[in-house]
């Protein structure tokens, strides 16, 4: 099957829209389907205003219908609602080509704790990007209900996973927060993700829980909170073994996000055999467990209490998510083209 795949979110951002996609492709390819990602990279961009990390690509209609003609895909899916999928959307649209899409980001809450916008205002725009696409996939209960609830009903279930041959509980600990623990500083309250502010971090460095803070991942945020909270441990970030080391060497993840869709990093630490404390918001609610996690709109609390949960059983719990799985519910989600050679011609 060719599958196509238009995104505004792609390399070298780091973020959990693009490790989707990534893991996704990666999946789909190993299953024996070819696959064609239309992304930022391939065009002029310029860089997004209060989020440089971010490319707003100049693609033009003609353009990304030539690369969709060329290819002559079997099923086309939206992941983003940016320049990219825009023009994608609209020439499926001029042509009668069915498509899907998803709804990875919280975009209106983001664009609202930037900007101060009112975010029903971006509703509007949400919902008249994703009216058109015959299934539009989110990735929990609680996003499904969000999108119903501003008249968007063509949900199908998407769901994440973890890439087990680098996340586990039996790792050697990164050193850095080794030296830490041999310092005596422990527990470790460990962040990982995008360094911004809707990502809510101050909530998790202003906590008084004791022990030491380490935070990974970098952001438009990071130089500020680096000068405000001295004591915390900014490592950059990091991929690939040293971040699975990071979770498994942490005593408790801490997800202080209230915006996240679902926050594929508290599975990855899980699967690393580390507790999660978050609040009982959106994406924490759907993922984790009494067993795995604690949810409490006091922070202290959820850690004091995270920091006592089996880490045995985290791991356990942690693994259930895979790759696989959220590949064959991607594949499901699709709507085929009946006529792929139609759009080539």
């Amino acid at each position: 099957m060719r599958i196509a795949i238009a995104t505004d979110a792609w390399s070298p951002q780091v973020n959990g829209v693009v490790r989707t996609l990534q893991a996704v492709r990666r999946e789909l390819e190993r299953q024996g389907h070819e696959v064609l990602i239309v992304s930022p990279d391939l065009f002029y961009s310029l860089p997004c205003p209060t989020y440089p990390e971010i490319r707003l690509a100049f693609a033009s209609t003609a353009t990304v219908g030539k690369m969709l003609a060329d290819f002559a895909p079997n099923a086309i899916h939206l992941a983003t609602e940016g320049p990219v999928c825009l023009a994608a959307r609209r020439w499926c649209l001029t042509r009668g080509f069915p498509f899907t899409t998803a709804y990875h980001t919280q975009f209106p809450d983001y664009v609202s704790a930037r900007t101060g916008v009112n975010p029903e205002w971006v509703w509007r725009y949400i919902r008249w990007f994703h009216w058109p696409a015959q299934s539009i996939l989110a990735s929990t209960p609680s996003i499904a209900a969000t999108l119903k609830s501003h008249d968007l009903t063509k949900i199908r279930h998407w769901g994440r996973g973890v890439d087990l041959s680098i996340f586990g509980p039996h790792l050697a600990p990164l050193p850095a927060i080794k030296a830490l623990k041999d310092a005596g500083k422990g527990p470790i309250q460990l962040y990982v993700g995008r360094v911004a502010i809707e990502k809510n971090i101050e909530a998790f460095l202003t906590s008084s829980h004791p022990g030491t803070k380490v935070v990974v991942g970098d952001g438009p945020a990071r130089a500020a909170l680096t000068a405000r909270f001295p004591d915390a441990h900014f490592l950059g970030p990091l991929f690939g073994g040293d971040l699975a080391a990071a979770y498994a060497s942490a005593d408790v993840f801490v997800f202080p996000s209230r915006t996240d869709t679902f926050g594929l990093v508290m599975i990855e630490a899980l699967a690393c055999g580390t507790p999660v404390a978050a609040f009982p918001v959106t994406g924490p609610v759907d993922v984790l467990n009494p067993a795995v996690g604690v949810m409490d709109e006091n922070l202290y609390t959820a850690i004091a209490t995270a920091l006592t949960l089996d880490r045995t059983a985290c791991a356990a719990y942690g693994q259930t998510f895979t790759w696989e799985a959220s590949a064959r519910q991607f594949l499901g989600a699709l709507v085929p083209v009946d006529h792929p050679e139609a759009i080539a011609a």
